[in-house]
């Protein structure tokens, strides 16, 4: 009614407002105008003031009125009276819209005088909603003279370098000791000379040259040298230079940015200068820092997709020891997902956003995980979508574009997905519904149809199998961590019931709430309500017990004992974990899950959750114990295959006519999953006999290793043909593509799937045939000067053999030789004729 009346009364003000709501109505921004102030009467005490106006998306009003606040006293503004009012914004929340008078500062003379600090107060109320409160207490207590992008910048490196160096020393790395080291009164004027180099490095005005680079740092450190005599806060100062140099693009400079964001070369995150990497060295590493988070994305290939995680620790303890292990659990997360990625065209990758919701309430810790996954998300567009406003504002020292593929983990939320992908699309990238899976719509969500845990249910079944065990025939006993309520676990053991009936006894499961246990097993159908209502195992009805059954809740220290050790204490044919936290099982605790007599208490695991185990727990499980696991990055693989197809069918249909044919998608997907688990449960156990002594991780590991390579080096082979010659490949790809994807969109893959994704489907889809079939020797053993022309010359052997298979089949040769030459040519007709031995 207010803004009603004001439109009515004051129709320009009225107007103007309202241009400002509409200019963030369903984002997160922030916009300010400022117009010179003009009396009705005579009016000598405001001559000369203007009016300010802010309008700021999805922030607390009272915050929104002091951050303004302290900018206008930071720039040394003063304010003559100020209005605040909060619109609702439907769905987006709302819009706080701030009216003040302001008075610029005395210093500022002249027009140019003012239009600059009315420039620079616009940029600082723009970036205080989004600054962390270190930068905050940087800028606006301790050294207002750094301005809020030095601030911002100097708060960015010491958390970027706080994962890096506490792999060093992480009692002298805390974060707190490190933005202490850098920030003390004697070193900040270092500091902030690092953070304006950094800004000229960057300026898209005037971007600072290599040479010129090279000769500042070369300065800044003699001169860190000289004048700085603690060790540690030289080491960190010189680590700030390094991360310049190894810095290949931000959004430092982009007008309406959620948070600091940067593309680095993965060197970087070694904690010495040596460029020697720990491990396989990623493609790429993004890092964002912003209001109240840090994330990462990590990547091990230009194509590659993975999940974006949310990290939300109870305790300032927790986030501390999270925050140092932050990248490397990110790292581990990504390159599990490379292993795992092995049968589509994307590599691996893993986004982990680590977000400080200590001491918020409930409602305030949801408010702050939404904003921190727009900011992340944003930021990420900010680096890789190619517009006008991003060619201006960017420095861009890479040479190639780059395409990142997300999907929904750990505390995701469908309206999240949502966000993302129309903010992708309103942003300008390329494949907006491509950018984020999993869309409650348009995707195929992963819980609903249970796309992990059916492949899951094969390697069970496989490995079962082959420990002797028929699980469609025979009894078998299972213990589980996560709950009914969950995606995995839940859609597990509704999978197992369907297949396998009363066969299946779950002696035992453990969620976040606590655990029940019972030796004869506990109830097919309360267990069903559990899944179906989505209830998490504290809910289970304990009069559904036998009398050996006992529920352990998590409100007493006993009962918290039991739960965190079931997984450890219950005896079952075989263990699942399909929900936890990663390295659940580790070097200090894998003797647990051994029995006293040093027999372990299920012989096999199959790993539904990533990292549960840690590798060199695996070891020591099967070499102290003789446990058989199936790697999560063999698994629970299914989940990310679907999201690749989801890629695919963002790419090649309309939303409208995925919709229209998604029960067939879907049902077509289901089959291709079960058969590409199956088809690497049965390859693992069939190479047991050709590596002794090795575990299944490894030969897990071995398979992915064996894909990898062959999908590199026939993606290179491909670089080096033309189109036409390309194509002669891409039955390939649709043979991949669920039928009825295939089928509609079999003309639109050139004009709409990028060709770096082209040509990395067809390597993968040929890699995975020739592993599956002739194992992961056959490509080891052969020298990779011809691995890409024996892959490719695969194929053509393989129709000739299926020309010469079927004139046997309608040949007068009798059926009992017929046979026998028949599946002498299916097993290993191809290999020959290629002369080549693996």
């Amino acid at each position: 009614a207010e803004y009603i009346g004001m439109g009515a009364t004051v129709p320009r003000r009225f107007l103007r407002q309202m241009a400002l709501y509409e200019q963030v109505s369903g984002t997160e921004g922030t916009v300010v105008s400022f117009e010179k102030y003009v009396p009705k009467a005579p009016d000598c005490n405001n001559d000369g003031a203007y009016w300010m106006d802010v309008a700021v998306a999805n922030s607390i009003p009272q915050v929104t009125l002091e951050m303004v606040a302290r900018c206008l006293y930071l720039r040394e503004f003063d304010i003559v009276r100020a209005y605040l009012d909060v619109v609702s914004d439907g769905e987006n929340g709302s819009v706080s819209l701030l009216r003040g008078l302001v008075w610029p500062p005395k210093s500022a003379t002249t027009e140019t005088d003012i239009c600059r600090a009315t420039v620079q107060l616009e940029r600082n109320i723009k970036s205080i909603k989004w600054l962390d409160p270190f930068a905050l207490d940087l800028v606006l207590e301790r050294y207002p003279f750094l301005g809020t992008r030095k601030a911002e910048i100097i708060s960015a490196f010491g958390s970027l370098m706080h994962p890096i160096m506490a792999k060093v020393d992480s009692a002298v790395y805390t974060k707190a000791n490190i933005h202490n080291f850098i920030t003390e009164r004697r070193y900040v004027g270092h500091a902030a000379e690092i953070a304006e180099l950094f800004m000229d490095r960057f300026n898209p005005e005037a971007p600072m040259s290599d040479e010129m680079l090279k000769e500042k740092v070369n300065k800044i450190t003699e001169d860190i040298d000289r004048e700085v005599e603690d060790l540690t806060a030289s080491i960190l100062l010189k680590k700030m230079l390094d991360i310049i140099i190894h810095t290949k693009k931000t959004n430092l400079f982009m007008r309406n940015r959620y948070a600091l964001g940067m593309r680095l070369d993965p060197k970087i995150m070694n904690a010495k200068n040596d460029g020697d990497a720990v491990g396989e060295l990623p493609f790429g590493v993004f890092f964002v820092h912003g209001r109240r988070f840090d994330a990462f994305h990590v990547r091990f290939r230009d194509i590659a997709r993975g999940g974006m995680r949310l990290v939300t620790p109870a305790s300032s303890e927790q986030l501390a020891m999270e925050a140092a292990r932050h990248y490397e659990e990110c790292y581990g997360l990504a390159y599990a997902q490379q292993l795992k990625n092995k049968d589509i065209p994307e590599g691996g990758s893993k986004a982990v956003c680590l977000i400080d919701s200590v001491e918020l309430s409930p409602d305030g810790k949801y408010f702050t995980m939404r904003k921190c996954v727009k900011a992340f998300a944003d930021t990420l567009l900010d680096l890789i979508v190619d517009t006008n406003e991003t060619q201006n504002c960017i420095v861009n020292h890479l040479s190639l574009p780059e395409v990142l593929y997300l999907g929904p983990d750990e505390q995701v939320i469908p309206d999240d997905i949502n966000w993302i992908v129309q903010r992708a699309a309103m942003r300008g990238y390329q494949t907006p519904p491509a950018f984020m899976s999993s869309k409650p719509l348009s995707g195929i969500n992963h819980k609903e149809f249970g796309v992990t845990s059916e492949g899951v249910n094969v390697y069970l079944q496989v490995a079962l199998q082959n420990s002797g065990i028929d699980p469609k025939k025979q009894p078998f006993s299972v213990k589980i961590t996560g709950g009914p309520d969950g995606d995995v676990a839940g859609n597990l053991i509704k999978i197992m019931f369907r297949d396998y009936g009363e066969n299946v006894r779950i002696v035992g499961v453990a969620d976040h709430s606590g655990c029940v246990e019972d030796p004869n097993g506990l109830d097919h159908d309360e267990m069903m309500r559990l899944v179906t209502e989505s209830l998490s195992i504290s809910h289970y009805d304990e009069h559904k017990l036998s009398g050996e059954g006992n529920f352990y809740g998590i409100e007493d220290d006993f009962g918290m004992r039991m739960r965190n050790t079931m997984h450890n204490r219950l005896e079952a044919d075989a263990f699942i974990p399909a929900g936890g936290r990663p390295s659940t099982i580790n070097m200090s605790n894998w003797k647990n899950f051994l029995k006293d007599d040093g027999t372990p208490s299920s012989r096999l695991i199959v790993e539904g959750a990533n990292l549960f185990i840690t590798e060199d727990a695996r070891q020591s499980l099967f070499d102290e114990g003789g446990v058989v696991i199936v790697k999560d990055s063999s698994a629970n693989k299914c989940g990310v295959i679907t999201s690749s197809f989801e890629i695919c069918a963002a790419m090649l249909l309309d939303e409208d006519e995925f919709l229209l044919n998604k029960d067939a998608i879907v049902s077509e997907v289901l089959v291709k999953l079960r058969e590409l688990a199956r088809l690497e449960a049965e390859l693992l156990f069939r190479e047991i006999p050709f590596h002794p002594g090795i575990s299944l991780p490894q030969t897990s590991q071995l398979v992915s290793a064996a894909m990898n390579m062959a999908k590199d080096a026939i993606i290179a082979a491909l670089d080096s043909m033309s189109l036409e010659e390309r194509e002669c490949f891409l039955p390939l790809f649709l043979g991949h593509l669920p039928p009825t994807m295939a089928e509609l969109a079999h003309d639109r893959i050139s004009d709409r799937v990028p060709t770096n994704y082209v040509k990395s489907a067809i390597a993968s889809c040929l890699a995975s045939k020739l592993v599956y079939k002739e194992g992961t020797q056959f490509i080891t053993n052969l020298p990779k000067a011809i691995l890409a022309d024996t892959a490719l010359k695969y194929l053509q052997k393989e129709k000739d053999i299926a020309l010469l298979s079927q004139a046997l089949a309608d040949s007068n040769v009798p059926d009992s030789e017929k046979q026998e030459i028949l599946e002498l040519l299916k097993v290993g007709g191809v290999r020959i004729s290629l002369d080549v031995h693996g």
